[in-house]
């Protein structure tokens, strides 16, 4: 069988298997990746396609795969067992359970199965009691909310079901579903060790469930952590590997895994996606928007990861774009919180704050653990100049995520107003340990070295160096570096900082007022050093400018001459300016 025959085959049966658990999240991700496999030239056929009816048929026993699974490249595989349904059925109580559940009745669901014994009736049982504490717990914080949406309540069936499952567990007899929601509990515990030996024990004996990789994930926030999992060889831990890569912030290695994936998964709009995650994170925006528009071509209806798609619009200042993508998802699924973020950008663009920050609540009404609503809230308070308030969504952000790198800009920002640069330094060296490659991180932090309270010029020249080694899109740190080193009195590296600065404006074709400065320090600088005709092409391209800065190229112009001829001149203007 060949890789791509097997991923079909396995895909087909797991989401029957994940949609008859419930699992409709992991079911749909999926189903998602088998029609994104690339379909065989010499097979596809009006018979044989990928949306064949009838391809995804199951058999009620339990089998192995007799040949190893070889998806891509010809790397071998360990083969995994494929888990089907049992023999004996539930019976008729699992079904008037599942309907319950697909109901949102989930204490119905669970009394039904009190006493099933099957692998699949203890799984939906958990699963039912789980969420049923679950919906009690947002409940009670919509009642008991305090500041900001916090509250301190907590799901009351953890307890009752970390006992049940810690001994089913301990006797062997739970399969991977169970396991699944044995991590769960246990993630939720703060059991976070313990809850990643059973994520993987889960993933290692079913791996198609997305559900139990990306609760793993979420429990990998470190790379030595990632590095000590003892994970089987599967096409699917590829899947969780390139999406951990992305949160652990190792951009260029989630690209690559994406990309050996899509040797196998060529038309999947899933890994599409991701691409376009980490190329934003790379800040490369027009590749991004490219993917987008190509994923919007695909699935015009699609919302997910479009929050992203719109930032990079506002940050392009795209308005019709934004506009069209704004209305776009206001008639797909207005309430969803990507649909709010999206709306709240758009009106944030054209400058309507006040509006924008009630879509951004929307979206928390919605979500309260939206990350992308919370930063982007505090970006809206900035702009009002509500920097209390801008804190604030700042922080919950940031409660959220320690490792989102922008709450933590935000907050740096928000201090900075404030003239707390102490304050606002600490914020921004967390987020430049986060993201090390942004050149606006490092520039923050070179401004509050170099204001009056703490004035370390020394230390702020060291970050611009770092902010210009980083691809500074801004083209502040060279401009700065030269201003830094001309008033402490470093005259060649002042210049060398204003040519390399000179340069840049001439590759780019762009005429700015820092062109003119630079022209004559530059001028001034060899003149200095007696470098007349160096000098001589600085001045004589300061004469096109009108302004002061003329009148001095051609006073130091008339001063080069009289020394060539060795007559002194009276209006010499001698260096450093």
């Amino acid at each position: 069988m060949s890789s791509k025959e097997s991923c079909r085959a396995e895909l087909r049966i797991a989401i029957r298997q994940l949609t008859d658990r419930c699992l409709y999240s992991a079911s749909k991700w999926a189903a998602e990746q088998l029609v994104g496999i690339e379909q065989d030239p010499a097979k596809f056929t009006p018979s044989n396609t990928r949306f064949q009816r009838g391809s995804s048929s199951i058999r009620r026993k339990y089998r192995t795969h007799e040949t190893s699974v070889t998806p891509i490249a010809g790397v071998s595989y360990v083969a995994t067992p494929v888990m089907e349904e049992d023999e004996i059925i539930d019976g008729d109580f699992y079904l008037l359970a599942k309907s319950y559940f697909d109901c949102r009745e989930y204490r119905r669901a669970a009394h039904v199965l009190r006493d099933q014994k099957g692998s699949r009736s203890v799984f939906l049982r958990c699963y039912a009691l789980y969420l049923a504490g679950e919906k009690r717990k947002e409940e009670e914080m919509v009642e008991l909310e305090g500041p900001l949406g916090k509250s301190d309540t907590v799901n009351h069936e953890l307890v009752s079901l970390e006992r049940e499952l810690s001994t089913f567990h301990k006797n062997g007899t739970v399969d991977p579903f169970v396991l699944y929601i044995y991590g769960l509990v246990l993630k939720q515990k703060g059991r976070e060790n313990l809850a990643r030996t059973v994520l993987v024990e889960s993933v290692n004996s079913y791996p198609w469930n997305w559900s139990a990789w990306t609760e793993l994930q979420s429990l990998c926030k470190k790379v030595d952590i990632l590095n000590s999992l003892n994970l089987n060889s599967h096409w699917m831990k590829d899947f969780f590997l390139a999406s951990v890569y992305q949160e652990l912030r190792m951009h260029n290695e989630s690209l690559s895994k994406c990309e050996y994936l899509q040797g196998t998964f060529g038309n999947s709009n899933y890994l599409q996606a991701q691409i376009a995650k980490a190329q934003y994170s790379l800040r490369e925006f027009d590749q991004v928007e490219a993917i987008f528009e190509e994923l919007l071509r695909n699935d015009p209806y699609r919302v997910e990861d479009m929050d992203m798609y719109s930032n990079v619009l506002y940050a392009k200042e795209c308005f019709s774009s934004l506009s069209y993508l704004a209305h776009r998802v206001f008639m797909t699924d207005k309430y969803r919180p990507e649909s709010c973020c999206i709306i709240g950008n758009y009106y944030s663009l054209k400058g309507q704050h006040e509006k924008s920050v009630v879509y951004f609540r929307r979206a928390l009404k919605l979500d309260k653990n939206c990350l992308t609503a919370w930063t982007l809230m505090g970006h809206e308070f900035v702009e009002m100049k509500n920097t209390p308030a801008a804190v604030d969504a700042y922080r919950r952000a940031v409660d959220i995520d320690p490792c989102d790198y922008r709450a933590w800009y935000g907050l740096g920002q928000a201090y900075e107003m404030m003239a707390m640069p102490f304050y606002a330094l600490h914020y921004f060296k967390k987020s430049a340990f986060l993201q090390p490659n942004d050149s606006r991180l490092w520039i923050a932090m070179a401004q509050c070295y170099e204001t009056d309270q703490l004035h370390m010029l020394d230390e702020a020249i060291k970050c611009y160096r770092r902010a210009a080694n980083c691809n500074d899109r801004e083209a502040i740190a060279l401009h700065q570096l030269a201003k830094l080193h001309s008033e402490l009195g470093h005259p060649e590296e002042a210049a060398f900082y204003y040519k390399k600065d000179l340069e840049r404006m001439e590759s780019e074709e762009r005429e700015e007022p820092k062109m003119v400065e630079a022209l004559l320090y530059l001028a001034k600088y060899y003149r200095a050093q007696k470098r007349f005709e160096d000098a001589e092409v600085y001045c004589t391209r300061l004469l096109d400018y009108t302004g002061p800065e003329r009148e001095t190229a051609k006073s130091l112009l008339r001063g080069m001459r009289s020394a060539q001829s060795g007559f002194p001149s009276m209006d010499v203007e001698h260096f450093p300016p």
